[in-house]
């Protein structure tokens, strides 16, 4: 399942990435390391971006990136 599914509030853990080494390194620099957790804030409405906590920082995303990231809940 990718970032997109998850409910607001729900805490989940990252297992993997789609993409590139580019977009992969760029996510490794936001926080978005396998084995790490992120719990969805919220989404903006009308397909806006989320708003994301991240290893204790909160990080907006936009919902292209985010479909890049598979996670699993916890």
């Amino acid at each position: 399942m990718n970032l997109l599914n998850v409910k607001n509030g729900k805490w989940v853990r990252v297992t993997n990435f789609r993409g590139g080494r580019g977009m992969q390194r760029r996510l490794a620099q936001l926080g978005f390391l396998p084995g790490n957790k992120v719990r969805v804030i919220r989404a903006a409405p009308f397909h806006g971006p989320l708003l994301l906590e991240v290893e204790g920082r909160e990080i907006v995303l936009g919902r292209g990136v985010a479909s890049h990231i598979i996670v699993e809940y916890i």
